[in-house]
Parts: C-alpha cells; structure tokens; sequence
C-alpha cells in the first residue's frame, strides 16, 4: 500500500476521531453510573427475627440494653402503629410483595403454607429491573426449592440458612449458630464464627464491594429465633434479673444491638450512611420476652414477667403484642434523620409502595398492591390512612378459614375472630370484651370482612409447586416440614431425632417428561446415616448456652412405597442403607407426591426426606 502524506493525515484523523468516541462512550457511561448513584439511594432493609416492640429499651423497657437500636430510634421515623403477621413467613411474603400474604399463598410456617407463589413479583425483583444490584443475607423462609428461593425472586448475592431458622428441619444437620453451613449463591459453604456476626459481615463486605453502584441489601436474622443459644458474654448481664423470663434471648438482641452500630458505622466509614434508606423491624411479636400467667393460654394471655409495652399477647396471637412491631426508617439525604412518630395505623404491605415511591422505582403496569405508600404520611397529609382498615392473621391451618385467629383493626378498635371487640384507647391490654356495647359497630366490621374476604378468597385456589426435573434446581430435595397435613408436620431436627409420626403429601409439578429416580431418607443426605441408624448427640458449646441435642431414635423401618401420578410402588428396606431409591418414568403436569415408612409395628410414617432427580428426557 502506497502512503501519501493526504493518507497518513486522513488516517490519524481518524484514529483521533475513533479514540475520542471511545473515551467518550466510557466517560458517558460513567456519568451515567454516577448520575444512577446519586439519583437512587440505597436500600438495607434489617428484618429481626421475634424481636418484638416492647424488647428495645427506647420503647420503654427499663431491663434490656439496645444502644444502637436507641440511638437509630431517635434519628428515625417511626411507625407507632405498625402492623405485620403474627408469625414469621407471612410477614415475609406481605413485606416482600406489597400484598396481602393470604395474596401470596404464604398462610403459615410450615405445612407447605410457607411458599411463596410462583407469580409473585418480590422488591428485589422490581429493584433489580431498576439497575439495583441485590443481596440477602439470613432468613429467608418462604421456600428452600426452585422457584421460591430468593436466587428466583430477584436476588444476586444470597447467603442464607435454609427453613425458618437453625434447627429446623431444612437446616444443614446439625448447625448450632456456631461454625455452621449455610447455603451460598445455591451450594453449601461452611463459616466462621456466630451466624448474626456472619450475615452482618457478609452484608457489609457486600455494601463495600457495590458502594460505587445502587443496592438493596435484605439483611435477615435468624436470632432472636429459638433455640436461644448466644455467646454468654452477651446474655451474662441478664442471667440474675428475676423480671427477665430469657437471658439468653435478650443476649441475642444485644449481639444483634451489637452488629447494627458496627453496620452504621461502617456505613459512615465509606461514606453510604447519608444516601442509604435504613429500615429497621421485626416479623412478629416476641417470643421469648414475656410470660403469661398461670393458667392463661400461653399465646393470647396477659403478660405477667417481662416487658410487652402494655400489650396482650405474644408471637402468634391475634391481640396487639402478636403484630405491633417496631419500625424505624432513616435517610439523611431524603430529611429522614430525626425522631418523628407516625401514629397511624400502617402494615407490612405498605413498605414496597414506600420504597417504590422514596427510590422513584418504575413498575409493570400490572403489579398493584394491597398497600399504599407512607410518603403521604411523612409529608403530614393523612387522607388515604384516617379510614382504612388492617387485617392480619395467623391460620395454623392448610388453607383459610374465615376469621380463624383473625384480627381486624380500624384507628383504635379490635375486632378479633369477629367476636371480640376492643377500644384501645380506653383498654390498651384488650381485657374487656365490649361487643354487646356497639352492635352496630361489630356488624360494619363484619360487612367489611365480608367484602374482603369475597375479593381475596378466589385467589387461594393457585396453589405454590415445587417444580421438578428443572435445571434450576436437580435434584431437588423435599423436606418433612412442607407435607400438606392436618397435624403439625415435622418442623425441626429434634422431630426427625424422636422419629415423630406423622405424614403428609408434597405438591410437585413435573417440569418435563421423563424418567427419575426417587431417594426415600429418614436423616438429611449431609449426614451419612443409615436408615436404621441412630444419629449421634450433638454437644453443648461450651461458653454458650448451646445445650446438646436430644438422643435420638432407632426406627426399624421393614417396607416403603410411594404414590405419584398415577404410580404406586412398595419396596423392602434395607437398614444399612442410606436410602430407598425407586425409579419412574412421570409425565409432564401438577401432582402430589407421598411416601410411607412402615415400622416393624406396622405403624407407618412418612419419609422425611425425599430427593427427586430426572436422569433422563423421554
């Protein structure tokens, strides 16, 4: 090739042109991160585990000591009248989706009533849409399979411990807070030290990493849960105060204390505090931080040790100290950053449609809430909040029964099961029934009911599936603690120790045709143990209030079988196995899938575990 001087010239003109494109692209796309950065704030939201509103010494208890809770107390907005579920899975689904959790699908803990539905279209998802990156970290607890994992719904980053808390059933064996496994990003990854210490560490290693980008960080604990196992360091000021029925649990709320001042300044140190939405609340009430008297029914009684605010009830109840719950919201950029309460009645449903609004967040047309944005609220203006009403239950129960452990609230009154009613403001502790006083009251909180009811009642009939035989998730393991039954299923590792009976269907949709294979356990696959084994005691820590686990059981198990489809097969067992394995050729479509143990007394039980892989198209 010939070059002239006019070719030399034209062809370094160019390359200045194409260079100065390049830099131009990489600094638009910067400004564009940059703009993106300083448009959206980040978001942390800290979900406490049966932490309820009257176990935070800013609420009036004298006993327990919360410092960094306190001091975001006065820096915050509160809601003085917040509302969730009184257990822990519905609060979840409702905070996560802006709905109803009857909505969801996600009615209890356990009993396959804690699985969000497939169609649900979670926070992290719509914050995920919006150039979000998004983590979390704890307790999840509205399904361990695909497609209910929070990888499903909208999450990037995910460390978690599997079913709704440690212990449980889906738990890895054996996890004692302590040096456990967790499940990382969908594998099991061992770590280090407390598992409050662990999720708070992991979180803040995250928000370092993504401080440059926009992010919403669900942080998640499992403590204050039962068992109440902490280090003694934290529950060693406690143990001699006769008015505190639980050292141990105020020990893990002072280890969680602990961890959110280390997480704030943290914040502060990389300069994220001022542009970042903190919210700090709990999924239901306390568990462990009162006691009923003697002879009151242990959930909907009055508090005779211990501090509950004034209120009746506890986790669980359908009286105000199951569902009143702390809340606080902190953004210095936004002017949320001092003490201010908002004493109107507000929800859980009500935090997507807040954040939505605060983050300018763009939704699918089709996604609508049962919750309204708080913004109004926090600009003075309470038109859409002076009439509403709230309705918040827990079913223990398959599916729902109108009214069961329901309570419906407007402004100061209580209507619970539809037969109770209560003026707070006249009798906070709710002790006096004064139904018969206002009729007419009690029949327009009845109508209303009806009118709900009839709108969300037709949506019970989608019923959530584990999907089988997806690439998301095979094999897929399913877990005693989903069976569909009228008893308590088998919700926690002692249960599988004592052998409990019991059984019960999960339901399952075959993603495609073809052919698996079916592994009936009666331990977890993590640990090795044979059918007919005994699993040895795991032990207490020492320095810890870890206490060891119970002995178990040897179960002689002679026969099993299964029924799925249109199948039912039967096998002899052998007890040194880890596993009975039946193989089936299944069609694509929704079904139930049941095993059986028989005992050598003939009683039979269900298999606690079951592990399902497709291994072959047809």
């Amino acid at each position: 090739m010939k070059f002239t001087l006019k070719k030399i010239l034209f062809h370094c003109a160019l390359v200045c042109v194409i260079t100065i494109m390049m830099f131009s692209c990489k600094s638009d796309k910067k400004e564009q991160e940059v703009a993106l950065k300083s448009e959206k704030p980040n978001v942390i939201l800290i979900m406490i585990d049966d932490q309820g509103y009257g176990d935070i010494a800013a609420h009036g208890n004298e006993w327990i000591k919360t410092p960094n809770i306190d001091k975001l107390y006065a820096e915050s907005t509160r809601l003085t009248d917040y509302h969730v579920s009184p257990t822990c899975a519905p609060t979840r689904a409702a905070i996560m989706t802006g709905h109803h959790n009857y909505r969801t699908g996600v009615f209890f803990t356990i009993k396959g009533r804690s699985l969000i539905l497939e169609k649900e279209t979670t926070m992290a998802q719509v914050f995920k849409d919006n150039g979000y990156n998004t983590a979390m970290f704890g307790k999840w607890h509205l399904g361990d399979n695909y497609p209910f994992r929070p990888q499903d719904k909208g999450f990037d980053e995910v460390l978690m411990n599997n079913g709704g808390g440690v212990g449980q059933t889906m738990d890895y064996w054996d996890n004692d807070y302590f040096d456990d496994t967790y499940m990382h990003n969908g594998k099991l990854e061992k770590f280090e030290g407390y598992c409050t210490d662990i999720w708070f560490e992991n979180a803040k290693q995250y928000i370092g990493k993504q401080k440059d980008k926009p992010f919403f960080c669900y942080l998640s604990t499992n403590a204050a849960h039962s068992p109440y196992w902490v280090d003694d360091k934290y529950s060693a000021p406690y143990v001699d105060n006769e008015k505190i029925p639980n050292a141990s649990f105020y020990g893990m709320i002072a280890n969680i204390d602990e961890n959110l001042g280390k997480l704030v300044d943290y914040l502060k140190a990389i300069d994220l505090m001022d542009n970042t939405i903190l919210i700090f609340t709990a999924d239901n009430g306390s568990a462990a931080g009162n006691k009923m008297g003697k002879g009151q029914d242990r959930l909907d009684g009055f508090i005779a040790k211990g501090y509950n605010a004034g209120m009746r009830g506890v986790k669980a109840s359908m009286y105000e100290g199951g569902h009143r719950v702390p809340f606080y919201m902190h953004w210095k950029n936004g002017g949320i950053n001092v003490g201010k309460d908002i004493n109107d009645l507000t929800a859980h449903y009500d935090i997507f449609p807040t954040l939505v609004d605060l983050c300018k967040l763009d939704l699918k047309e089709d996604l609508k809430f049962d919750g309204s944005s708080l913004v109004p609220l926090m600009k003075g203006d309470k038109s859409d909040f002076e009439d509403r009403i709230v309705y918040v239950n827990t079913q223990f129960s398959t599916d729902p029964i109108p009214w069961k452990r329901t309570a419906l609230m407007h402004r100061n009154w209580r209507l619970v099961e539809g037969t109770e009613l209560y003026n707070l403001d006249t009798d906070p502790e709710q002790r006096t029934n004064i139904a018969e006083q206002y009729p007419e009251k009690v029949a327009a909180y009845k109508a209303a009911y009806d009118t709900w009811w009839a709108e969300i009642s037709p949506t019970f009939e989608e019923k959530p599936y584990f999907i089988i035989g997806n690439k998301a998730e095979n094999p897929t393991t399913l877990f005693c603690h989903d069976w569909h039954s009228e008893n308590f299923t088998p919700w926690k590792q002692d249960h599988i120790r004592e052998g409990q009976i019991n059984n019960g269907f999960w339901r399952v949709k075959v993603e495609e045709a073809g052919t698996y294979t079916l592994k009936l356990r009666r331990w977890p696959e993590e640990s090795h143990l044979a059918l007919g084994s005994k699993a040895p005691v795991r032990p207490a820590l020492e320095g810890t209030s870890v206490t060891a686990s119970k002995k178990s059981k040897a179960l002689t198990i002679k026969a099993s079988r299964i029924k799925i489809q249109n199948i039912e097969m039967s096998k002899p067992v052998d007890l040194t196995s880890e596993y009975v394995e039946y193989i089936v050729d299944l069609e694509k479509g929704e079904t139930h899938f049941q095993t059986w143990f028989t005992l050598d007394n003939d009683v039979e039980i269900g298999a606690y575990y079951a592990t399902i892989e497709k291994v072959k198209s047809i």
